[in-house]
């Protein structure tokens, strides 16, 4: 098993148990790829939630570019729910997991077709 098949396991792992979401593992598969090597990076696999300059990061770089969504207090409300959801005390927030949930939130699979 290759290494990032090991984290992609663990992030389902993670959605199952701390979200309470079966995930789609084609999908996660994708929104693990997308992250680039990032994933391998101790700091850079984890979204700091009690930042906002990290929340901003996830905002701007994931769901306006990449997803292509229009800025608004929508996407603020979405990244809170999806915070919410995995457990804001939970400390390690992957960035994969956090990415996928935002995806299926706003219906955008399409985007990893």
């Amino acid at each position: 098993m290759s290494k990032r098949d090991e984290l992609i396991a663990k992030y389902a792992d993670d959605l199952k148990t701390k979200c309470g979401v079966e995930p789609d593992m084609d999908l996660l598969t994708k929104v693990t790829i997308g992250c680039g090597p990032s994933i391998y990076n101790a700091d850079a696999s984890t979204v700091a939630s009690s930042q906002p300059a990290e929340l901003e990061t996830v905002k701007q770089n994931f769901l306006i570019k990449k997803l292509e969504l229009a800025d608004g207090p929508e996407l603020d409300e979405a990244i809170e729910k999806v915070i919410e959801t995995y457990g804001k005390s939970e400390r390690n927030k992957f960035r994969a997991v956090i990415y996928y949930m935002l995806t299926k939130h706003f219906g955008k699979e399409a985007v990893y077709g």
